[in-house]
């Protein structure tokens, strides 16, 4: 191809480079200069124009665009109609995309005229999406380089398509473990699978240990499960754990547990037979991307990973900022920044029946809330603030002469969430993070909370620290500032459990010792149990 200044003498056909506007005539970049456009630029005092000739061996660029993209398309990947010089590529079917990187760099090294550009190797794509563009960079290109690319590696593109539907869910539990965790953990499991035409087929609750385990997971693969995922009550941290020593009992092999992706590093990938099988990571319960996706989305493709496969994906394997991972903005934590102590205290105390708001009952001479309120105080967690929704003004005023900061959340009625974020917004940047405590625990003791802020170690990974008695977690938790975001995100009537469970490589427990921790006053029967054990 020839290109450059041409007398208008000899441009007739050939390929305007720049675009021209005159009064009354547009001539497009990329068209056929015809002998009226000629006429028009000689009048406009014109002499030259720049274009492209083309020469006996080349291609035109749409012409060159289509042979490379029909070259590099393989199953289940269809070509656009080119148009100027570029041909998207696009997925006929939901999968995952295989673009295999040498290859693509081998046929990108053919000439610089030749470019193709994928999306990554084995990211999960839609049916539809754009997976691919061929385009040819100048407006024609040599048939020799054209014929030489498309020889590199014939078909180097094409989409696995899902193929597993039937996914088997088991979840392991421990005493406290909450049952609104397990449900959010099945909801965003299947809008996980949704992506994949998959679904769960059976859902399972077992103790934490081996036996039940080993027992719940021959149980879904009898049952005709195609894959099995196991979301543990607690982090998988060696491969003689609950979960990969289940999963040897039940007749399977453990292929590879962890793997170099943040989030995402405590995964375990497995095998029953035919059928694999994945120990969630904790991250796995959040609708965000993580490892857990890409290993998940492959499987469910019909593609066997291996120990190997998981090995190679550290280069590319750090995700986005997580609270967990060191910041240097916070780090290393000033042990003068404290803790603020937020006090939910908004509630409707709908549990009560009749009127009785159970923040203002008396417990030892004194309103619930006060007596939570005061312990709060004799902690060194500072400030106090107290979150208050449902009567207001009578919470207010049985705090009346304590030093605390009082917030109203207008929007209590919408649920505990709403509260969380009033308190959590109200807490002075200077500090470190937040202990968050219900208003509705008379019994509570200041020591606990102390505690608690004193486990607080971000070098050693505990960033949230709760109480906790024979396994069971109770309240306050104390949440480093660095989860200030997704507990701000929570919305309607929750609290923030399943950020405990998504985030257990970051919890810290303190064990507590009495009722304190333990027991809030939701009804008439455990209001009188927190007044008889301050009677004694």
């Amino acid at each position: 191809m020839k290109f450059g200044p041409l007398p208008l003498a000899e441009a007739e056909g050939a390929i305007a480079a720049h675009s021209v506007r005159l009064d009354g005539l547009l001539i497009k970049k990329g068209s056929r200069l015809s002998a009226r456009e000629l006429v028009e630029l000689e009048r406009a005092g014109f002499r030259t124009v720049v274009a492209a000739r083309l020469e006996a061996d080349d291609l035109p660029e749409d012409t060159a665009a289509r042979i490379l993209a029909d070259a590099v398309v393989g199953d289940q990947v269809r070509v656009d109609a080119p148009f100027t010089g570029r041909a998207n590529l696009y997925a006929t079917c939901a999968g995952v995309l295989r673009a295999d990187r040498v290859a693509v760099d081998a046929f990108n090294s053919v000439d610089e005229a030749i470019t193709l550009a994928t999306l990554p190797d084995l990211r999960a794509v839609a049916a539809g999406e754009l997976v691919g563009t061929v385009k040819v960079i100048p407006y024609a290109v040599a048939r020799p380089l054209v014929n030489a690319a498309a020889q590199v590696a014939p078909g180097l593109m094409s989409v696995a398509p899902f193929q597993l539907r039937r996914v088997a869910l088991i979840s392991t539990v421990l005493p406290g473990f909450a049952e609104k965790v397990m449900a959010k953990t099945v909801a965003v499991t299947r809008a996980r699978l949704a992506r994949a035409g998959a679904d769960v087929c059976t859902t399972r609750h077992c103790a934490h240990a081996p036996e039940p385990l080993r027992d719940a997971l021959r149980d879904v693969v009898a049952e005709g499960a195609e894959l099995v995922i196991v979301f543990g009550a607690s982090a998988i941290a060696d491969r003689r754990d609950v979960v990969p020593a289940a999963l040897e009992a039940a007749g399977g092999q453990v292929i590879r547990l962890g793997m170099p992706v943040d989030p995402g590093n405590l995964l375990l990938l497995g095998q029953m037979g035919e059928v694999p099988v994945l120990g969630a990571p904790g991250c796995a319960r959040s609708p965000k991307e993580n490892g857990f996706d890409w290993i998940l989305m492959r499987l469910l493709a019909g593609i066997a990973v291996s120990a190997a496969d998981i090995g190679r994906l550290g280069c590319g394997g750090l995700l986005s900022e997580i609270a967990s991972r060191p910041a240097p903005r916070l780090e290393p934590e000033d042990e003068s920044m404290g803790f603020a102590a937020v006090i939910l205290a908004a509630g409707r105390s709908s549990r009560m029946g009749g009127d009785t708001n159970k923040l203002l009952a008396e417990v030892a001479g004194e309103p619930v809330i006060r007596r939570v309120a005061k312990a709060a105080l004799v902690s060194r967690a500072r400030p106090v603030i107290v979150v208050t929704g449902h009567q207001g003004a009578d919470v207010a005023a049985a705090l009346k002469g304590l030093p605390v900061q009082l917030v109203h959340n207008a929007a209590f009625t919408s649920g505990m969430a709403s509260s969380l974020r009033a308190g959590v917004a109200a807490v002075p940047e200077e500090a470190a993070g937040a202990l968050v405590v219900l208003g509705d625990m008379p019994l509570m003791e200041p020591q606990l909370l102390d505690r608690l802020m004193a486990a607080h170690a971000p070098a050693a990974g505990r960033l949230i620290v709760v109480p906790v008695a024979a396994g069971v977690r109770g309240h306050p938790v104390l949440w480093s500032r660095r989860y200030f975001p997704a507990l701000m995100a929570l919305e309607g009537d929750v609290g923030a459990r399943h950020l405990l469970a998504e985030n257990q490589e970051a919890v810290a427990e303190v064990e507590a010792t009495g009722a304190g921790a333990f027991l809030d006053v939701d009804t008439p029967r455990l209001l009188a149990e927190a007044r008889a054990a301050l009677a004694e």
